[in-house]
């Protein structure tokens, strides 16, 4: 039996393997030179992080309060994860595939299935001699990819050290595989890697069915005679140290719970960028804007041992150091504080030794009433194709695709316009602020050419969002209609080049900020653009608006795909979207145009192609005064092409949502071929 020598044996595992995200945690303005979009971007996930921050268990201030608000908030966790309703508990089909026979403990090779075809594989450590049951460790898997000639083993032969050295010590120890890098290999990178934007649609994160898979594992376990179900404890590191937490946070029957290295605080991910080291499965679907002290908390009064290092770059000392700081006083309120630690060991994202004696003694502590020195050390003793449970892959199996129909979306029928707004105030847009009347209006230029005025103004949509729209109205003609188009990237770019025909003055700062030469060549096309839309303005005595939502036209973020992907998960980690919040500024700017003079009366006709057609027709709907007609192009009407906007799909369908529309106001689509 391997015994810890003076100079503590270190096995460094190295996350960043080839399925692991990044190098680590990037300041969220990594290019020296920024644009003003990625500045504007910045101080609001700024300012965002720091409200959700300073809510976060604001109002307990005594132990009632905490055990009257705790039911509700475990209600909110559980939707968040994809869990409500809970999905049935159906009949686990365990099967052990293999015995290895140790001369201290013996490894059952096994799967079950948490749903119908939703297999896990895993390894069930035991300890030799067992007279009585024993308590149990539930090991959960970190980024640990296992793979030989093409071949997944698993993170459980990563992690196997673990569970060896608790079976050498009268634990039973249950080290499950992860969807991602179990034998079945899912996914948990979706919006990270894959671009399934839809997940945010549909409710789902792969830290849902990881949470769900160890639900199920200690419903297993409580099947086994070996198993004493009173003393269960959970433990992991990185991913592993998150689903940790998840488990911990559901399901009361786990006692005692050690996370390493696998939480920290809304500032970290969001402002200090180290969401960019981080996968689907950490992240819940933050509806309800929890900051993640509010998960640590739901464990109280429980034994808790949050462990890191003190240079970690994706879980930074500080943000865990603030986010305990937060949960101790939860535990004092239950008079637990004996029921919290803090262990912090240097070194960066590595699991070694000294970060493992203290979770050993701490499930000695709480799980068996003693704490013996510890004195011998984890190593690992199985080849990978020793613990591998599948000789031939299941071909029932949802595994590979559990990210498709783990969630429950919205059945089809008839939905009330009104019923249909408020659950998307409740599920899909409960980040948008309050509205405090119009946005005040700032007219930034003016010009005129052939009897049509354009006025170019600016409002705050939302603190740190100035946003601009583009007027366009006949000028000695009184209007009779207002017409709002809002663009997209390519609407934008088509307009910098109309407005070179006739308007280049009021564009000046448009066109510096652009990068576009004014004084170049205007297109044929540019100029034939422009003397229709001038004659549609005066022929129909329209005011023709142009807007630009955030993130396009002057707040653009530069153009670099993977800074978009991670500027967009930032919303996701607010509880909010990029383009749901577009959609919120689509409504402001409806607000804006009816407080100029004269337009408060005009009906209103709302524009948009492609993705901002989606954005439009949601605008419309939450508006309390709606459009008199929308004219879409290029409608989206399934998740997987549509903006993400979170949990839509399960409160309607395109389909339903169209006809919410058409309850209140016209509604023209044009599905012709994209541009």
């Amino acid at each position: 039996m391997p015994r810890i020598p003076i100079l503590l044996h270190i096995l460094p595992i190295l996350w960043l393997l080839l399925f692991s995200p990044s190098a680590g945690a990037a300041k969220f303005r990594p290019n020296p030179a920024p644009t003003s979009g990625d500045l504007m971007f910045e101080k609001y996930f700024a300012a965002e992080t720091k409200r959700l921050a300073r809510r976060s268990l604001a109002d307990i201030k005594t132990l009632d309060d905490w055990k009257s608000k705790r039911p509700k908030y475990l209600k909110q966790l559980q939707e968040m994860l994809g869990l409500d309703p809970m999905p049935k508990r159906t009949d686990l089909k365990p099967v052990i595939t293999g015995t290895i026979e140790h001369p201290d403990f013996t490894v059952e090779n096994l799967h079950f299935q948490s749903r119908p075809g939703l297999y896990v594989t895993g390894n069930l450590y035991l300890p030799k001699d067992q007279e009585k049951p024993a308590p149990t460790i539930l090991y959960v898997c970190g980024h640990g990819r296992v793979m030989i000639d093409g071949v997944s083993y698993g993170n459980k032969t990563y992690y196997q050290h673990h569970g060896e050295w608790f079976a050498r010590h009268g634990y039973v120890c249950l080290v499950i595989d992860t969807v991602q890098m179990g034998e079945l290999e899912g996914i948990h990178h979706g919006t990270y890697r894959e671009k399934m934007w839809w997940w945010n649609s549909r409710g789902y994160s792969s830290a849902g069915a990881e949470a769900w898979n160890c639900i199920r594992a200690l419903d297993y376990l409580e099947t086994r005679i070996e198993v004493d179900p009173e003393r269960f404890g959970v433990t992991g590191r990185s991913g592993g140290g998150a689903y940790s937490w998840w488990i911990a946070t559901l399901d009361d029957r786990i006692k005692a719970a050690a996370p390493v290295a696998g939480i920290t605080d809304l500032h970290n991910h969001v402002v200090d960028g180290v969401v960019e080291g981080h996968c689907d499965c950490m992240y819940h679907v933050n509806t309800y804007r929890w900051d993640f002290a509010q998960i640590a908390a739901m464990v109280a009064p429980r034994a808790l041992l949050i462990c890191n290092t003190d240079d970690d770059r994706i879980f930074p000392l500080d943000g865990v150091t603030r986010l305990f700081q937060k949960t101790r006083g939860i535990y004092e309120l239950h008079d637990a504080k004996a029921n919290l630690g803090l262990v912090i060991v240097p070194g960066g994202h590595k699991d070694t030794q000294p970060l493992r004696v203290p979770v050993f003694n701490w499930f000695n502590r709480h799980l068996k009433g003693e704490e013996p020195p510890i004195t011998v050390y984890a190593d690992k003793v199985f080849k990978p194709e020793q613990l591998k449970v599948f000789k031939e892959l299941p071909k029932d199996e949802i595994t590979t695709i559990a990210h498709e129909n783990f969630t429950r979306l919205a059945k089809d029928g008839t939905l009330e316009s009104a019923e249909a707004v408020q659950k998307l105030h409740k599920k899909s847009f409960r980040g948008w602020p309050e509205p405090r009347g119009a946005p005040a209006m700032k007219r930034v230029a003016q010009t005129e050419k052939d009897g049509v005025t354009l006025e170019v103004y600016e409002f705050t949509s939302q603190d740190q969002m100035q946003l601009r729209m583009y007027v366009a109205a006949p000028k000695n003609a009184a209007p009779e209609s207002l017409h709002l188009e809002v663009i997209d990237e390519v609407g934008w770019k088509r307009q910098l080049q109309t407005a070179r025909v006739g308007f280049a003055s009021a564009f000046a700062e448009e066109f510096v900020r652009s990068g576009v030469d004014e004084k170049a060549p205007v297109p044929a096309a540019a100029r034939a653009g422009f003397n229709k839309w001038m004659r549609y303005i005066k022929e129909n005595k329209g005011v023709y608006v142009t807007f630009t939502p955030r993130g396009i036209g002057l707040t653009s973020l530069r153009d670099d795909e993977r800074h978009r992907t991670q500027v967009r998960r930032r919303f996701m980690l607010l509880g909010q979207t990029l383009d749901g919040m577009r959609v919120y500024d689509i409504h402001r700017a409806i607000d804006s145009l009816r407080s100029l003079k004269g337009f408060a009366g005009l009906p209103l006709h709302m524009w948009g192609g492609g993705a901002m057609a989606n954005n439009v027709l949601l605008a419309a709907i939450m508006h309390p005064d709606g459009a008199e007609q929308l004219h879409l192009t290029n409608l989206a009407m399934d998740d997987k092409t549509a903006p993400d906007y979170l949990n839509i799909s399960r409160v309607a369908n395109w389909g339903q949502l169209v006809d919410v529309a058409k309850e209140r106001m016209k509604v023209g689509i044009n599905n012709r071929k994209k541009r």
